[in-house]
C-alpha cells in the first residue's frame, strides 16, 4: 500500500479537534458497547481497516461476546442483537450510506420509542465521528496498529 501523509503527525491540532468529538462521546451517556457497534459496523461499511482492527479490539476487551462480532456484518439475520442495538445498526447503516436516502423515517421513529432525544443525539454523533475517523485513515492509509 502507497505511504501518505499522517494528519496526526502533519496537523496534530485537526486530529485534537477530532478528539474532542471523542471525548464528548466517551462522556456522554452513550453506553460503550453501542458505540462500538456503531464503530464496527461503520467501519465495515466504510471498509476501514485500521479502524475494524482498532474497535473489535476495544469491543473484546470491554467484554463484547466474539460471535457477535463476527456476525455483525449480518446483524439482521440472528437473534444475537437487542432491538435498541438493531435499531442503532440500521441508523448506523443508514446515516453512513446517506447519499442512498439517509436515516430513514422509520428507523427514526423506532429510535424514538426506545430513546430519548439526548440517545438519539448521541447516537447520531457517534455514526457521523466514526464516518469522519474512517475517511480520514482511508484517505492516508493509516496502518494498523500492532
Amino acid at each position: 500500500m502507497e505511504k501518505r501523509i499522517q494528519i496526526d503527525a502533519v496537523e496534530p491540532l485537526a486530529f485534537k479537534a477530532m478528539f474532542g468529538l471523542e471525548k464528548y462521546l466517551q462522556q456522554s451517556p452513550l453506553d460503550k458497547i453501542h458505540y462500538e457497534l456503531i464503530k464496527i459496523r461503520a467501519s465495515q461499511l466504510n471498509g476501514c481497516a485500521f479502524c475494524l482492527d482498532m474497535h473489535t479490539k476495544d469491543a473484546l476487551k470491554l467484554g463484547e461476546d466474539p460471535t457477535r462480532i463476527f456476525l455483525l456484518d449480518a446483524w439482521w439475520e440472528t437473534d444475537l442483537f437487542s432491538e435498541e442495538e438493531q435499531v442503532i445498526l440500521k441508523a448506523t447503516e443508514e446515516i453512513t450510506l446517506v447519499h442512498k436516502n439517509g436515516l430513514s423515517t422509520e428507523t427514526y421513529q423506532k429510535a424514538t420509542k426506545l430513546f430519548n432525544e439526548n440517545y438519539i443525539s448521541q447516537i447520531i454523533m457517534a455514526i457521523v465521528t466514526i464516518n469522519a475517523w474512517n475517511r480520514i485513515a482511508i484517505s492516508t492509509h493509516k496502518p494498523i496498529q500492532k
